[in-house]
C-alpha cells in the first residue's frame, strides 16, 4: 500500500500577527527614544554632519579614547557596587538617623551630593533617588517627593563640580586640556562652597514633621565584594589622575568585573558612552566647517562663561563641553560654564532628565507642577551662580 507523502503545513502568518509585531517593535523604539532623547538627537546630528564633512582619516582624531575608557571603567565598577547594594546600605544608615522630614531631606540631599563627587551625577541619582522614594513612601511623606527630588537633582549636578570625575564633562575637560588636579579643584572650589550653602538653605523649605522609618529598606551587602570593588574603583580613579595608563585599566576592569559580576557590565550606561561618541564625531566635523568655526570662536572670545552656560540650556552640559572645547583654550571659564550650566532647563543636564523620569514613574498627573517647581529652583540657582562666577573671572 503506497502512502502519499504529505508536506508539513507551514504556519500561516496572519495580518493581525504582523501588526502586533510591528506595534511591539514600534513601542520598543518609542520607549528607547523617550529614555535616550539626547543620544538620538546626537546620533542624528552626527550622521548629518558626515554629509557635510566626508569621512576621512582625520575622523579617528576626533575621539578621546582615554575619556571614554575612564568613564566606562568608573561606570562598570559603580554598577557592580550598586548590585551588591553597597550605596543603599551606606545611605540607609544615615537616613535611619533622621527624626523628621527636614532632617530626612537634608540626609537624602547630602548623600546624593557626596555621591556625585565620586560616582558622577547621573549614577548618584540612579542610586539615591530610589532611596528617596522608598524613604518617603515608607513614612507616608510622598507629598514632599517633588521638592526633595529636585534638591537631590541640584545637589547631584553641582556636587560633582569639584572633582575631575564628578561629572562627565569634568572628566572630558580635565583630560583634553591636561588640567593640573589642584588647579582644577581651585577653579571650582568657591562655586562648590556656594552651592552647598544654597541647597542646604533650600532644604529648610521642607517643614519639620516627625517620621519613623520601618524595615522596608533593609539591605545586605557582601563585604568582601565591596572591598574588592572599592579597590577596583580606586584603580579607575588612578587612571583619571593619569597615574595608571588607560590601556591597562580597561582590560583589568573588564576582566575583574566579568568574573565577579557579569550583570554589572550589562548595566553600564552605554547610551551615555554612545552620546559621547556621537558628540565627539559632531564636534570634530563642526570644527572643520569654516563659517561655524569662525562663529563659535568669535562668540567664545566675547564671553566663554556665558556662551557655555547658554549652550547648556539648549544642548545639555556634556555635549556643550565637547563642542565648545574645539573653539577655545580658556578651559577655566569653560569649566565653570558647563558646570553652572547644569542647572536651569530640564535638558541642561542628562541627570535632570533622569530625575524627571524617576519622578513621573512614581507620581502621575503632576508633571506640570513638577516642571514649574523645578524651573523656579533651578533658574534661581543659575542666576545666583552665574553672577557669582562673573565676579570671580
Amino acid at each position: 500500500m503506497n502512502r502519499q507523502h504529505v508536506a508539513p503545513r507551514r504556519p500561516q502568518l496572519h495580518l493581525h500577527d504582523v501588526l502586533h509585531a510591528i506595534g511591539i517593535a514600534g513601542g520598543a523604539i518609542a520607549e528607547f527614544i523617550k529614555k535616550n532623547t539626547v543620544l538620538v538627537i546626537a546620533a542624528v546630528l552626527a550622521f548629518a554632519s558626515c554629509f557635510i564633512v566626508k569621512p576621512d582619516a582625520e575622523y579617528l582624531g576626533y575621539f578621546d579614547f582615554k575619556t571614554l575608557t575612564c568613564l566606562f571603567c568608573t561606570l562598570a565598577v559603580i554598577c557592580a557596587l550598586k548590585n551588591i547594594r553597597f550605596f543603599t546600605i551606606t545611605a540607609k544608615k544615615i537616613v535611619k538617623c533622621a527624626g523628621n522630614t527636614r532632617t530626612l531631606a537634608l540626609a537624602l540631599v547630602y548623600i546624593t551630593f557626596i555621591g556625585s563627587m565620586f560616582l558622577a551625577n547621573d549614577m548618584a541619582l540612579l542610586t539615591f533617588l530610589p532611596l528617596g522614594y522608598i524613604s518617603l513612601s515608607a513614612t507616608g511623606k510622598e507629598k514632599y517627593m517633588a521638592p526633595i527630588f529636585i534638591f537631590q537633582n541640584i545637589a547631584a549636578n553641582l556636587g560633582g563640580m569639584l572633582t575631575p570625575f564628578g561629572n562627565p564633562q569634568n572628566l572630558y575637560i580635565y583630560t583634553k586640556f591636561n588640567v593640573p588636579t589642584m588647579e582644577f579643584m581651585s577653579i571650582m572650589a568657591l562655586p562648590f562652597i556656594l552651592s552647598i550653602v544654597l541647597f542646604t538653605l533650600c532644604c529648610f523649605f521642607i517643614p519639620k514633621e516627625s517620621l519613623e522609618l520601618d524595615g522596608k529598606i533593609e539591605v545586605v551587602a557582601s563585604k568582601k565584594k565591596a572591598i574588592f570593588y572599592l579597590i577596583l574603583f580606586a584603580f579607575a580613579i588612578l587612571t583619571v589622575f593619569r597615574i595608571v595608563p588607560y590601556y591597562i585599566c580597561l582590560p583589568v576592569t573588564v576582566i575583574a568585573v566579568f568574573f565577579t559580576d557579569r550583570d554589572a557590565l550589562k548595566k553600564v550606561d552605554y547610551p551615555l558612552l554612545l552620546t559621547f561618541v556621537c558628540f565627539f564625531l559632531l564636534a570634530g566635523n563642526v570644527s572643520r566647517i569654516g563659517a561655524v568655526n569662525d562663529f563659535f570662536s568669535w562668540l567664545l572670545q566675547k564671553n566663554t562663561l556665558l556662551t557655555a552656560i547658554g549652550s547648556c540650556q539648549v544642548i545639555s552640559n556634556v555635549p556643550s563641553a565637547i563642542l565648545l572645547s574645539e573653539f577655545t583654550t580658556n578651559y577655566k571659564d569653560l569649566l565653570l560654564g558647563v558646570n553652572i550650566g547644569g542647572v536651569g532647563t530640564l535638558i541642561s543636564s542628562l541627570a535632570s532628565l533622569i530625575t524627571f523620569r524617576e519622578y513621573t514613574s512614581h507620581v502621575k498627573g503632576k508633571t506640570v507642577q513638577y516642571i514649574g517647581m523645578f524651573s523656579a529652583f533651578n533658574f534661581g540657582f543659575l542666576i545666583v551662580l552665574t553672577v557669582f562666577a562673573m565676579l570671580l573671572i
